[in-house]
């Protein structure tokens, strides 16, 4: 029997480079929410493939960006960390975007922390075959990275052979997951980030960053349905009027269409209960951050 393997994969990245599309596609299903709006990964998300004898866990990090709140510092030094700590490194860019400024600040932290790193070009299905080449030794000439890699993480062209390079980075140890498990997401955690990329999905013109969603109530039922309470954070007045919409429609829309998708994901009949609390300046609690996963 041939050797296992088994270590981390960690995706870092400017906002919106498609990390989330890209970790989703790696684990062959929907782990991570995915979003049109910038810095939707808030928190490190854990997702899981196979690929031969190696196990791969696939580190998704918030968006790294100029951080002007205690939420931005929390999630940029959440990002970083989660390199520091994984087998293997991966720079995802927006091959659109070229070598802007986002992307120069993220290859000055690897440069400063050492770590060697593969580029992986995304949205390469926009681009023309010369255009591309330039773009990839621009990049290549300020960073020496160790493989260049060009993928569309929404068609899912070139991922196949992005997922063989990294599976073969992992070092020989025993697999830490059960084969057939595509995440280490908590439950109540998941069904949190269902309902939040639903508010974003919806309101991504009306209401800002100031949102967040934390399953207050799990209870199992004697029927294997389970009874999900979800209390929606807002930091003001405004902002819950909006969650509710007139008549209460915009909640009611935002719990069937989570609901729906729970009920897909864990693959039982879910009762979804809603609610919206005013918070104020919540992305300014330390502790609040904590809960989150975001340590600060």
């Amino acid at each position: 029997m041939s050797e296992t393997r088994c270590g981390f994969c960690a995706i870092i990245g400017a906002p919106n480079a498609g990390k989330s599309t890209l970790v989703n596609q790696l684990a062959g299903s929907k782990v991570s929410i995915v979003s049109h709006k910038v810095q939707t990964t808030r928190a490190r998300l854990r997702a899981i493939f196979m690929e031969g004898d190696s196990q791969v866990i696939v580190v998704d990090t918030p968006g790294i960006f100029n951080p002007k709140r205690k939420l931005d510092e929390a999630m940029v030094e959440n990002a970083w960390s989660g390199s520091a700590e994984a087998d293997v490194t991966v720079l995802l860019a927006d091959a659109r975007l070229g070598r802007n400024d986002d992307v120069m600040r993220i290859i000055d932290g690897l440069k400063k922390n050492g770590t060697k790193a593969l580029l992986v070009l995304n949205k390469v299905d926009l681009l023309r075959r010369e255009v591309l080449l330039e773009i990839s030794k621009r990049f290549n000439e300020a960073y020496e990275f160790s493989d260049t890699f060009m993928i569309s993480a929404l068609k899912g062209s070139g991922v196949d052979d992005l997922r063989k390079k990294i599976a073969g980075l992992m070092p020989a140890g025993p697999w830490l997951y059960p084969e057939d498990q595509a995440a280490d997401v908590q439950m109540r955690f998941m069904a949190s980030e269902v309902t939040r990329e639903k508010i974003y999905l919806r309101l991504h013109e009306e209401l800002p960053y100031s949102s967040t969603v934390e399953t207050e109530t799990w209870e199992e039922q004697k029927d294997g349905s389970v009874k999900i309470g979800q209390v929606i954070y807002v930091e003001r007045d405004s902002q819950k009027a909006i969650v509710l919409g007139k008549g209460g429609q915009m909640i009611k829309l935002l719990g069937q269409l989570a609901r729906e998708e729970l009920e897909k994901s864990f693959e039982r009949r879910v009762h979804l209960f809603l609610f919206v609390k005013v918070r104020e300046n919540w992305t300014e609690d330390p502790e609040r951050l904590r809960m989150m996963g975001l340590e600060n």
